[in-house]
C-alpha cells in the first residue's frame, strides 16, 4: 500500500517521506518490525516507542510515524498523537473492515461481558448471524475462540481481527469497550452502530484518578456511534448523556424509560419479568440469577432493538441462553448447599451479587474474595465493608497480588471490618481458603467464590501459576469423599 493513501485520514505535523513510498505492513513493537513497515512510535506507561526508533530503522523500517522527530535521518511523518493515527492508519491498511459489518459497543463498569455473550446468542438464534465477539473472556469468530489478554485490543491488531471475521463471514461484531481503551485511543476511527452503557461505579481509579475523569472517558464511545441505549436507573447516565451528538434511549426499572422490566421475579437460578416497549409486552426468563441479570437481559433486548429484532424474538432467544463462565457460574458440589464462581472483584459488581444471593439464601451466605495487587488501593476496604454487610460468613484470602505481598493487601481489606459482627477468616492461600469455605457449609448454604470468575490462574509476581476454582472444588471434594 502506498504511504499517500495510508496516511490520508491523518493531520500531520510534518512529512519528510516520499508519499509514494510503499508500506508493506505496520508494527508499533520494534522487536516484530519488518522490512518495509511503517513503524508507530507509540509512548506508554513503562517505556516510550521513541526509544527504539534506531531499532526499527536497523530492522529496515521504510517510514516512522512519531510525535517527535527522529535523530536519525530517515524518512519520517510527524503527527500530534501517535495512537490516534496507529488507529486510523491501521483501519486504512486492513481496507476498514468494520465498516462492512454491524458494530455494537458495549461499555460500563459491570456487565459488559455478560451483556456481549447473550447478545451474541440473540443475535445468532433470531436472526441466524454469524457473529464475532472481542472481550474479557476472549475473542470469539462465529464458535471458534482466540485467546486475548485485553478486553479490548490495541487497534492493530483489533483492526487486523475485524478484517479476519469479515473475511469468514461475520455479519455482526459485538465488542466490549473498556474506559481504557477509549482513553487509549484504540477504537478511534470506529463507528458503531449501536453503543450500550451498562453501568459505572468505582473502578480503574489508578489509571484515571477520578469518577469524573472515569466517566469522561465511557462518554468518548457516544461520539463514535449512531445511536446508543443506556441505563435510565445508572446515577451517571445524564453525566455521560449530556450533549452527546447521538440520539440515546433509555432501559431501566426504576425511571422513565423507552423499554423496561416490570413484574420482576427472582429465583436462585433465573430471573423472570415482563419486558415492555411501546405497545409490547412480552414475559421474559434468563437463566442466570440476580437483580443485575434483569438489567443485562434489557440491555441485550435493547441492543437487539436497534438490529431490527423484535421483543418477541429476543425473549425466545434468551430462554435458551447460558451462563457465562465465571459469572455466578455454579459448580457441583457433595450436598445440599450451592458453589458460585463469579468475576466480581471490584465494590459495585461484590455489592450486586452478594444483595441478588441474599434475597434467594435460604441458609448462611459465605463469601470467599481478595483485592487484585497493582490495582486501585482504595476499593479495598471498601470491599471489605460490602462483604461484612452483605454475607453471614467471609474468608479474606488472596486474588491476583501481582507484585504486591498478599498479606499487604489483606491488610488494606480489613479495616472494612471495623464495627462488625459479621464472623470473618484471614487465609491468605487461596486453595486452602475454598477448603476452608467447604468445610464450613451446611444444607441451604451458598459459597460465593469472588474475584477470580473466568479466570483459570493466579498471577504472583509477574508470572500466572494455573489455578481453576472449579479443578479446586472438584479435587476437594473428592478427597473429602475418600475420609
Amino acid at each position: 500500500m502506498k504511504l499517500k493513501t495510508l496516511i490520508e485520514r491523518l493531520e500531520i505535523v510534518a512529512l519528510n517521506a516520499d508519499p509514494e513510498t510503499e508500506i508493506k505492513g505496520i508494527s508499533y513493537d520494534s522487536r516484530k518490525t519488518k522490512e518495509g513497515d511503517l513503524f508507530v512510535a507509540v509512548r506508554g506507561f513503562e517505556t516510550d516507542g521513541h526509544r527504539f526508533i534506531s531499532k526499527a530503522i536497523d530492522k529496515h523500517a521504510a517510514v516512522i510515524l512519531c510525535e517527535t522527530p527522529p535523530e536519525q535521518s530517515v524518512p519520517y511523518i510527524q503527527v500530534a498523537d501517535s495512537r490516534l493515527a496507529l488507529a486510523l492508519c491501521s483501519a486504512v491498511f486492513f481496507g476498514e473492515p468494520s465498516s462492512g459489518m454491524r458494530m455494537i459497543g458495549i461499555t460500563g463498569t459491570s456487565g459488559k461481558t455478560s451483556v456481549s455473550m447473550l447478545l451474541k446468542h440473540v443475535l445468532e438464534e433470531s436472526c441466524g448471524a454469524k457473529v464475532g465477539l472481542i472481550g474479557t473472556t476472549g475473542i470469539l469468530i462465529g464458535q471458534e475462540e482466540i485467546p486475548s489478554d485485553f478486553t479490548t485490543p490495541e487497534s492493530l491488531e483489533l483492526h487486523q481481527l475485524f478484517r479476519r471475521m469479515a473475511d469468514e463471514g461475520c455479519t455482526h461484531v459485538v465488542m466490549e469497550v473498556s474506559s481504557h481503551a477509549l482513553e487509549l485511543r484504540r477504537v478511534a476511527g470506529i463507528e458503531f452502530d449501536t453503543a450500550i452503557f451498562t453501568n459505572l461505579s468505582q473502578d480503574h481509579l489508578d489509571f484515571h484518578g477520578t469518577m469524573e475523569r472515569y466517566a469522561e472517558a465511557k462518554k468518548k464511545i457516544f461520539s463514535q456511534c449512531r445511536a446508543a441505549w443506556v441505563n435510565a436507573d445508572d446515577p451517571w447516565t445524564p453525566f455521560l448523556t449530556k450533549a452527546i451528538p447521538c440520539q440515546a434511549r433509555h432501559f431501566g426499572v426504576r425511571e422513565a424509560s423507552q423499554l423496561r422490566a416490570e413484574q420482576i421475579r427472582l429465583y436462585p437460578d433465573r430471573v423472570c419479568f415482563r419486558a415492555m416497549y411501546e405497545d409490547e409486552a412480552v414475559q421474559t426468563e434468563l437463566h442466570i440469577p440476580g437483580a443485575f441479570s434483569v438489567y443485562n437481559a434489557l440491555a441485550v433486548i435493547a441492543a437487539a432493538l436497534s438490529e431490527g429484532i423484535s421483543l418477541n424474538d429476543s425473549a425466545k432467544a434468551l430462554q435458551t441462553a447460558h451462563g457465562v463462565k465465571g459469572r455466578l457460574e455454579s459448580v457441583p458440589t457433595d450436598g445440599n448447599y450451592h458453589i458460585l464462581i463469579d468475576y466480581s472483584h471490584k465494590p459495585d459488581a461484590l455489592e450486586k451479587v452478594l444483595r441478588s444471593l441474599r434475597e434467594s439464601t435460604p441458609g448462611k451466605l459465605i463469601c470467599l474474595f481478595g483485592c487484585g495487587g497493582d490495582r486501585d488501593r482504595l476499593k479495598r476496604p471498601l470491599m471489605g465493608k460490602i462483604a461484612a454487610d452483605l454475607s453471614d460468613f467471609v474468608i479474606v484470602t488472596s486474588d491476583n497480588p501481582r507484585t504486591e505481598d498478599p498479606e499487604a493487601i489483606i491488610d488494606e481489606i480489613l479495616p472494612g471490618f471495623q464495627d462488625t459482627t459479621t464472623p470473618w477468616l484471614r487465609i491468605c492461600n487461596r486453595v486452602e481458603a475454598i477448603h476452608r469455605a467447604i468445610d464450613l457449609a451446611e444444607d441451604g448454604d451458598v459459597i460465593l467464590l469472588a474475584g477470580k470468575g473466568h479466570e483459570t490462574y493466579q498471577i504472583i509476581g509477574h508470572t500466572k501459576h494455573h489455578m481453576d476454582e472449579r479443578e479446586i472444588v472438584a479435587d476437594y471434594l473428592r478427597e473429602r469423599e475418600k475420609r
